[in-house]
């Protein structure tokens, strides 16, 4: 078969295994094979298919017939400004003394875009793809205009996607690149300046009224506030490594990554500072109070005690309430299981959560951190021992530019088959199976009570910041143990303060050493989950309900799973109310963890990188 020769050492053991743990699902993948519509050939059939899999990114698999409409620019592109009516209330360019005078003034709130378009018939409309973010002509980042395609996506859409009858179009928020305003880090103002350029883009003459946004980081938040608006033009979005809410990404169950107190509201906050006349736009009341609720986040978990002034600043940021009950479009998540910049419980379990609200969703989550799926020498770059590591060169996938264009011909072109909806997940020694949702319903769960199945390994039992580490761990296993997900710890803890905090590692380990599998945290005050805040009472045992971040493991034959607990880890804070946690053992004190069965699962091999990155040249 053509296949093996492409696949190396390393490929052909991997699709061994992958054949002989889909052998009992065969006969099931042919029989909805031939159930297909007469069109797309489904995700375990396209490593047969004649992928570009050499380059730096992926391709699609034919060229569309249209060339790129040619422009007065070099870049082939047209540069617009859009107003945006904004309320007073939110100052900056809306309270500008010119603008007040004049409503036509440019000093009025304007968001700049670009776009490029094909060259298609006279009279004939095509939909549009849209990145939303603020890293278009600014120094950080190497377009030097918005009228300048990003060479780290918008050039690959143009290229591949534009051809086949598609428009592009950058965007850049408030307070960034040649927007003015004030930089409102996906507050109100940003929102109704996304939601005006999606309306602007789907009402153009030469716009068949459909915009889908797709973009990653920041990119991939600003499609999460468009979906908050039921806008009729928005038809799907693609959220790469995207933000559900601002404060979801610095706070995990109270505790605060090291950035939280000021990132993103210093650091993002400087876009809009550049010696100009329009400066005076920042008087916005969030931009100026945004280091207060970044620090009092911190003090407080991200809670400070339901403060209303203070909790409407994080309210205004969390965007997936109003998407359940207003966005009609479809949603396709891109993650990482090793993105540590925005943690993995961005996509899981939103996935599910889209799904039970009715929304037409999918997922491609693979062990890579924070990138896109097709970029072979930086996932291998950024992929160390138990950090997606394992599963290189497998994560790459050179079919995700054609996912894409079969995902935007059908949601924006309104033609063909409906793409594909299966949710594809890779675990962490590289093999990849489709499903429905993730975690999965209805799965086997199989408990590890401390003390018991997961031994203590001696020593202390007491969580104390800077001291020794509380382990526990299994038996060797006797047979390869598969399980996915997000694993939980329910632990009887005993603060001996107002709070404290408690890191979980998990980790797979044999006579080598060990790799982390997967990992959680909590502070204490938050110990029933989430965002609730509780009073923590000293020397009273609590049960601390914690969940890891989304992971899906394989733990060899022979090798055991391995629980640390410490006071912090992976870059997260010491709580501010840092104090030593007594940690019980008993049937109150398990982790729990859903089981993946091979035998009922569907594994299918992607199209094998041969690239020099995963060929080892």
């Amino acid at each position: 078969m053509v296949i093996v020769g492409n696949l190396g050492e390393k490929g052909f053991a991997l699709l061994t295994t992958v054949l002989l743990l889909a052998s009992v699902a065969y006969l099931t993948l042919q029989e909805e094979q031939r159930q297909l519509p007469v069109a797309y050939v489904p995700v375990w059939s396209r490593i047969y298919e004649d992928y570009n899999t050499t380059g730096d990114w992926g391709y699609v698999l034919e060229r569309g017939p249209y060339e790129l409409l040619a422009t007065d620019n070099e870049w082939d592109s047209t540069h617009e400004y859009i107003s945006v009516d904004l309320p007073l209330i939110e100052g900056g360019a809306a309270t500008d003394p010119q603008c007040l005078l004049n409503p036509d003034s440019d000093k009025c709130p304007r968001i700049s875009l670009a776009y490029w378009r094909p060259d298609v018939p006279a009279g004939a409309t095509v939909p549009v793809i849209v990145e939303i973010g603020p890293y278009f002509g600014e120094e950080a980042v190497s377009t030097p205009d918005i009228t300048v395609p990003g060479s780290w996506l918008g050039l690959n859409i143009i290229n591949n996607i534009l051809p086949h009858g598609f428009a592009f179009a950058q965007v850049s928020v408030f307070g960034t690149g040649a927007s003015n305003h004030c930089m409102d880090l996906m507050g109100n103002s940003e929102q109704l300046g996304v939601d005006a350029a999606v309306t602007w883009l789907g009402s153009q003459d030469w716009s068949n009224g459909n915009v889908g946004i797709i973009g990653k980081s920041y990119d991939g938040s600003t499609q999460w506030q468009a979906a908050q608006f039921g806008n009729p033009h928005l038809k799907t979005i693609v959220p790469i490594s995207g933000l559900i809410g601002v404060r979801e990404l610095m706070w995990r169950n109270g505790s605060a990554e090291a950035r939280a107190p000021f990132m993103h509201n210093v650091v993002y906050g400087g876009f809009g500072t550049d010696g100009n006349d329009e400066d005076l736009q920042n008087a916005c009341p969030d931009y100026v109070a945004g280091p207060i609720h970044g620090a009092n986040g911190y003090v407080f978990g991200g809670n400070e005690f339901q403060n209303a002034l203070v909790e409407g600043y994080w309210e205004e940021r969390y965007f997936l309430p109003d998407v359940l009950e207003n966005y009609e479009g479809s949603v396709y998540i891109i993650h990482g299981f090793h993105d540590w910049n925005v943690d993995p419980h961005m996509a899981v379990p939103t996935l599910n959560t889209l799904k039970d609200h009715g929304i037409e969703a999918k997922l491609l989550m693979g062990q890579w951190d924070h990138d896109y799926p097709d970029r072979p020498a930086i996932l291998r770059d950024r992929s160390g021992p138990g950090r997606g590591g394992e599963a290189f060169p497998e994560m790459v996938r050179y079919d995700w530019m054609q996912d894409l264009l079969e995902w935007f011909t059908w949601y924006l072109r309104e033609e063909g088959p409906q793409p594909n909806m299966w949710t594809e997940i890779q675990d962490n020694h590289g093999q990849w199976r489709v499903t429905d949702r993730y975690p999965q319903a209805g799965v086997e769960r199989r408990e590890f009570a401390l003390g018991d199945a997961l031994a203590h390994a001696g020593g202390s039992l007491q969580v104390v910041p800077g001291g020794a580490d509380v382990v526990f761990e299994t038996e060797p296993f006797a047979a390869e143990f598969r399980f996915g997900g997000q694993p939980q710890l329910h632990v009887d803890a005993m603060p001996e303060g107002s709070g404290g905090q408690i890191y979980a590692l998990l980790e797979d380990c044999d006579n080598d050493g060990c790799i982390h599998v997967g990992h959680a945290i909590m502070d204490l005050r938050f110990y029933a989950g989430g965002t609730d805040y509780h009073v923590v009472t000293p020397g009273v045992t609590i049960n601390a309900k914690m969940e890891f971040l989304a992971m899906d493991v394989v733990i060899p034959s022979g090798h055991t799973l391995k629980l640390t607990l410490r006071s912090t880890g992976d870059g997260y804070l010491p709580a501010s109310t840092t104090a030593p946690v007594a940690i019980e053992m008993g049937a109150s004190s398990v982790l729990r963890v859903d089981v993946v069965d091979p035998a009922a699962e569907h594994y299918f091999l992607p199209p094998q990188c041969r690239h020099p990155a995963c060929v080892g040249e």
